[in-house]
This record gives structure tokens, C-alpha cells and sequence, in this order.
């Protein structure tokens, strides 16, 4: 197979995979259950989740201000969870292609030789 037949057949499956998990994360997020997830179920459970710090150090990354828990803030309620899905799974794409760019090897180039 050729390398640019190669590289086509790659961009496709990568597109297509993207796409999928886009479709899920836009179409499928609203209806996700509204019950505690493992942790804070456990938290509840076990009533340690009112011990839980006042300021958490999660609230004073800089994104916070944007996202609250699965939704966008300031979006309408309808749009919000879709959003954060879509946000969410394009911001890890592109920190996985990014991840994928800098570690694998370019054809044609060799490995650096070490003494």
C-alpha cells in the first residue's frame, strides 16, 4: 500500500472516529443519569462528602469559571450538558493528536543515534 494511500485510509478512520464520539457526546449527554457518580456515591454512602473542603482546589483552576460540573455555565440548561461534551471531547482529541505528534517518529527520518 502506498504511503499516501496510507495516510488517506488513516485520516479517514481518525475522522471517522471523532465523529462518532462527537455524535455521542453532543446527542447522548442529556441523557446521562443525574445520580452521583462512583465517588460521590461512596462519599454519601460512607457520610464523609459534608468533610469536604469548603474552597477545593478544583474551583480555582482557571476553567472553572466556564464549566460546573457537567455543563457550561451561563449556556440555556438545554444546551449546556451537549456543549461540555463537545468541548470536552474536542479539547481531548486534540491533547491526544498533539501527545500522537510529538512522540511518534515522521517516516523517513531516522532515529537519533546516541553515543
Amino acid at each position: 500500500m502506498s504511503s499516501n494511500r496510507l495516510r488517506t485510509r488513516n485520516r479517514a478512520f481518525v475522522l471517522a472516529g471523532l465523529g462518532t464520539a462527537l455524535l455521542i457526546a453532543v446527542f447522548l449527554s442529556p441523557f446521562a443519569s443525574q445520580d452521583p457518580d462512583g465517588l460521590d456515591r461512596v462519599a454519601q454512602d460512607h457520610q464523609f462528602d459534608q468533610k469536604a473542603v469548603e474552597v477545593a482546589p478544583a474551583h480555582q483552576l482557571p476553567f472553572y469559571q466556564v464549566f460546573e460540573e457537567y455543563a457550561v455555565r451561563g449556556v440555556p440548561e438545554s444546551i449546556a450538558t451537549p456543549l461540555a461534551g463537545l468541548i470536552g471531547t474536542l479539547a481531548t482529541f486534540g491533547i491526544a493528536w498533539g501527545i500522537g505528534k510529538l512522540v511518534v517518529r515522521q517516516p523517513g527520518h531516522p532515529p537519533s543515534e546516541e553515543p
